[in-house]
C-alpha cells in the first residue's frame, strides 16, 4: 500500500536544520524545482562552491558561509524569457514534519515575497497541496490593503508620494 501523502498549503515554514528555522516557502507546483536565497556565491580555485543562505537584509541570514563540493549547474529561463547559470546543490530540509533531502538552485531571491520556493520535484510523492490553505502571511497583501487606503483618502497626494519626480 503507498505512504499517505502529507497535505500542505500554498506556502509553508521549512527548517534548514538548525541554521535557519521557520523560513517562510511558497509552494509552486508550476514550477519544476526549488531555489532558496543564496547570496555571495562564487567557486574557489580548488572548486569548492561557496555561498552564505539568505542576504543581508532577510532576518535569516547569519553570514556562515556554505562549502560545497557536491553541487551542479543548470541552464534556468527566467520570467523575462533571458537564460541564466545556477548552482544547485542539496539540503537536508524539514517540510510539514517530514525530513527529505532535496535540490535547490541558488538564486537572489531578495525582491520575492518568500526566500525559498519548493517545486515539484521536492513535493512529488510525499505531498498534496491544497491551495486555500497556508501557513505564512502575505505581507505584501496588507501592504497592498494600507496603500489602497492611502490612494482612497487623497489619489493626487498619493500619486505625488510614490510617483511623481520629487523637486530638487
Amino acid at each position: 500500500m503507498a505512504a499517505q501523502k502529507t497535505i500542505i498549503g500554498r506556502n509553508v515554514k521549512v527548517d534548514f536544520g538548525r541554521r535557519a528555522v521557520n523560513v517562510p516557502a511558497k509552494v509552486d507546483t508550476g514550477a519544476d524545482g526549488s531555489s532558496v536565497w543564496a547570496s555571495n556565491i562564487r567557486v574557489d580555485k580548488d572548486g569548492v562552491l561557496k555561498f552564505s543562505l539568505f542576504g543581508k537584509g532577510s532576518p535569516y541570514y547569519n553570514g556562515k558561509v556554505f562549502r560545497r563540493t557536491d553541487y551542479s549547474v543548470a541552464m534556468v529561463k527566467s520570467a523575462s524569457g533571458h537564460e541564466i547559470i545556477k548552482y544547485r546543490t542539496h539540503f537536508t530540509i524539514i517540510l510539514a514534519g517530514k525530513k527529505i533531502k532535496a535540490l535547490f538552485s541558488l538564486s537572489d531571491r531578495a525582491v520575492h515575497n518568500f526566500p525559498v520556493l519548493i517545486g515539484r520535484r521536492t513535493l512529488s510523492g510525499k505531498f498534496l497541496v491544497d491551495v486555500s490553505m497556508n501557513e505564512v502571511r502575505n505581507q505584501k497583501k496588507s501592504q497592498t490593503i494600507r496603500l489602497n487606503k492611502e490612494l482612497a483618502k487623497n489619489p493626487h497626494k498619493f500619486y505625488k508620494k510614490y510617483h511623481k519626480p520629487k523637486d530638487t
